[in-house]
Formats: structure tokens, C-alpha cells, sequence
């Protein structure tokens, strides 16, 4: 690790959070580079109908504002996590003396590797949940934070149903085929209705690690926030691994990403795969109308999952979709109203995955859905820390792990396009 890294491994849990200024300051900066970009793509419009091409000079001005709108709105989208993250350790739980006193066991474990106040604390409470050589639970509070940074950094967990559970597999048993129903008069026999088919989806928890590192130095300083900093740590890099498992995992070791089940012509869908809707062209969308796939993507779904429903794309695509229009000349595309607020596509929000993948040939880089319905997250309880001050001295390691599994759940709820012609 370099002198550079250590000084900023030092000062990073002092940073604050932004000012609402600085926030709204960001925020405005990109809506006037929006207005700019609407003037150049209109532009580049107006070349293409008088002359059936644009000037490369228009075309380059395009890219580059649009290039900038990216760069922006992640910085805005930076600032807005930093405004909202959470503080720990405020002392909300006093009521509760046992978990005061293993939230003080346990910042004596990391500060200093003494651990003899934790195993106290596990035999009285007759608990079997951790042990030395598999590392501690974090405070219940902390872990809670972590699960709301996370929720806050990965934009699948964001929009998706998470449940929590004890166990390593999450079972849910679902109807393939309901019970026969019908009308009948006021006293006609009621005819004995057939039992329903079930069958049952499964969503096993992988272990997901982090290693953080710090200096004895840091731990030292009674200034740090421990618990806040473990959270800000795991988070980094929890959310990055997450988020590429929830849309591309494979389920081996990992949850399965919902790219990974078998696609399918949304004509000719059935229970188990994902029904998709053509571009209308090969790796890119159709040269004439290309917001007619986007509407039939949209209502593919059915309207049950559209109240609430997400596109989920990554920032190239995006740019893409901010070049067209509709019939009456209006952009599909339109920025966020706040600055905490979402994109919008046609009124639906966009929740940007920069795991998604661009838009290429027969790539599915696009997907619409109710995410709440259609894809689960399992978490099972309990985040584990073991202290190693030995494997990378002078630094101290914590090997830091969660389970997690995934899935979809509703193979109705999320429809895809694939960039081809059919």
C-alpha cells in the first residue's frame, strides 16, 4: 500500500457530507448542459431532414455535450449517496443494555483484538451464531446501515423485493395451474373445483467478502466512527459485486442475474423464461418511428406491473435514448425533476445498471419491468468480521462477509428488447 493510499485511507471517514448548495449547484449545471444538448440534437435533426445526413461538426458538438451529461449526472448522483448516507452509532438503542454492550465488545474487538468481551457476551446469550475462527457479528444496527448503503448504491437492490431470512435457501412455492372456478345460480350444485399445481422456486445464499484495510493509527483515533466506517468500507465493495451478480450472475457461487435465464420471443413466452421485444434492427433501433419498440416493450407488460415498473439500462445506452423523439417532436428522454429524483423514459424512471450491456447485436440492453415483483434478493441474516493484523502488516484486514442469493421470481413482471431486427 503507497503513502498516498494511507493518507487516504486516513482521512476518508472524515469527509463530510455536500452542502444542499453544492447539491443544487450540480443539479442546475446539468440541466443547463440538457437544454445545450436539446439544441445541438435538434440541430443535428434539422441536417438529417434537409440534407439526409449530419454535419460531422453537429454530430461531434452531440457526443460531446452528451458525453458531459454522463460525467454530470454522475457527479450528481455521487453527491446525492454522500447526502443521504446515514449516521451510526447515535445512540438510539440504549434502551437495549445488550446490544450496548456488544456494540462496545465489539469496537474493543476491532480497535484492539480483544475479544474476551464478545465471547462473554455469545455465552451468556447461549448464541452459536459466530465464533472466533469464523469471525464476529457486526451489531445489528451496523449491519442495518449497511443494508440501507447498499440499497442506496446498487440500483437492482433498489427497485427489487429483499427479504431477509435465517436459513441458507429461501424456498417459494407458486401456482403453475389455479383451481377451476365458474358462475353458478343461487341454488345450483356447486361442483367440487381441482386442487391447484404447485411448484417451488429456490434462492440459495452465496458468501459474498470484502477486506477493508486501516492503520493501527486510524483504529486508535477514539474520533473515528468505527461502525460508520466498516459500513462506508463494505459498502464499496459489496454494491460493486452485487450489482454485476443481480443482472449477469451465472448462480454458480453467485445469485443468477435475470440476463442469465432463457430468452424468448415475448409472442411465444411461457413460465420460466424472459419474453422480449425486437429493436426493429440489427444492433441499433429502427432508422424510422424507433419509439414503437419501446411502446410495445411497455405494454408487453401487463398493466398489473406497470404502475410500478423501471427501465433499467446502463449510461451508453441511455445516451442513445436521449437522441429521440416521438411523433410530436418531444424528447423520450427527460432529466429529473429534484435532485434526488430519477431520469425518466416515457414516464417510467430509469434505474441505471452500468452492468447492463451496450447496445450491439442481439444484445439485451434494455429491460422494463416491475422489479418489486419480478426479482428477489435474499439476505441472510448476520454480517461476520474476523480481524487479521497479520497477513499484511502494518495494516490490519477485515475479512468481511454476507450472504446473499437472487432471482427472478415473476418471469411475468420483467420484459426485455433485444437489439436485432426480429
Amino acid at each position: 500500500m503507497t503513502t498516498a493510499q494511507t493518507v487516504n485511507l486516513e482521512t476518508k471517514v472524515a469527509q463530510t457530507s455536500p452542502s444542499p448548495y453544492e447539491v443544487n449547484n450540480a443539479f442546475d449545471e446539468f440541466m443547463g448542459a440538457f437544454d445545450e444538448f436539446k439544441q445541438a440534437n435538434d440541430q443535428r435533426l434539422d441536417e438529417i431532414e434537409q440534407r439526409m445526413s449530419a454535419d460531422i461538426i453537429t454530430i461531434d458538438k452531440v457526443d460531446r455535450i452528451n458525453a458531459s451529461l454522463d460525467a454530470q449526472k454522475s457527479r450528481l448522483d455521487k453527491l446525492m449517496l454522500k447526502s443521504t448516507r446515514p449516521h451510526i452509532g447515535n445512540g438510539d438503542d440504549k434502551h437495549n443494555s445488550w446490544t450496548c454492550e456488544h456494540k462496545s465488545a465489539f469496537e474493543t474487538y476491532i480497535r484492539k483484538g480483544d475479544n474476551s468481551s464478545l465471547n462473554q457476551l455469545e455465552a451468556k446469550s447461549l448464541s452459536v451464531g459466530s465464533d472466533s475462527d469464523g469471525g464476529y457479528l457486526v451489531p445489528e444496527q451496523t449491519e442495518t446501515e449497511i443494508g440501507k448503503l447498499l440499497s442506496d448504491a446498487s440500483p437492482i437492490r433498489a427497485i427489487s423485493d429483499v427479504r431477509h431470512v435465517s436459513a441458507s435457501i429461501y424456498k417459494k412455492p407458486f401456482a403453475i395451474t389455479g383451481p377451476a372456478t365458474g358462475w353458478v345460480g343461487e341454488t345450483a350444485v356447486r361442483p367440487e373445483t381441482s386442487s391447484p399445481t404447485l411448484a417451488e422456486l429456490q434462492f440459495p445464499t452465496m458468501e459474498l467478502y470484502a477486506m477493508p484495510a486501516a492503520t493501527q493509527m486510524l483504529l486508535d483515533d477514539s474520533a473515528v466512527n468505527i461502525d460508520q466506517w466498516i459500513a462506508e468500507e463494505v459498502q464499496a465493495a459489496f454494491s460493486e459485486q452485487e450489482s454485476a451478480a443481480f443482472v449477469t450472475g451465472d448462480g454458480i457461487n453467485k445469485p443468477k442475474g435475470f440476463l442469465d435465464y432463457t430468452m424468448v420471443a415475448d409472442n411465444g413466452w411461457s413460465w420460466g423464461n424472459l419474453g422480449y421485444i425486437a429493436s426493429g434492427a440489427d444492433g441499433a433501433f429502427a432508422a424510422s418511428d424507433p419509439s414503437d419498440a419501446l411502446i410495445d416493450t411497455i405494454y408487453a407488460l401487463k398493466a398489473g406491473y406497470r404502475q410500478n415498473a423501471n427501465w433499467v439500462m446502463n449510461r451508453s445506452t441511455q445516451g442513445e435514448i436521449r437522441k429521440l423523439k416521438d411523433a410530436d417532436g418531444n424528447y423520450l428522454w427527460q432529466p429529473a425533476a429534484t435532485p434526488d429524483a430519477r431520469a425518466t423514459l416515457m414516464n417510467f424512471a430509469i434505474a441505471e445498471s452500468e452492468d447492463m450491456p451496450d447496445i450491439s447485436s442481439d444484445a439485451f440492453a434494455l429491460a422494463f419491468g416491475n422489479f418489486k415483483r419480478g426479482y428477489l434478493i435474499v439476505d441472510r441474516l448476520g454480517v461476520r468480521i474476523l480481524r487479521d493484523p497479520y497477513s499484511s502488516k502494518p495494516y490490519v484486514l477485515f475479512y468481511t462477509t454476507k450472504r446473499v442469493g437472487g432471482g427472478v421470481q415473476n418471469f411475468e413482471a420483467i420484459k426485455l428488447m433485444k437489439f436485432a431486427a426480429s
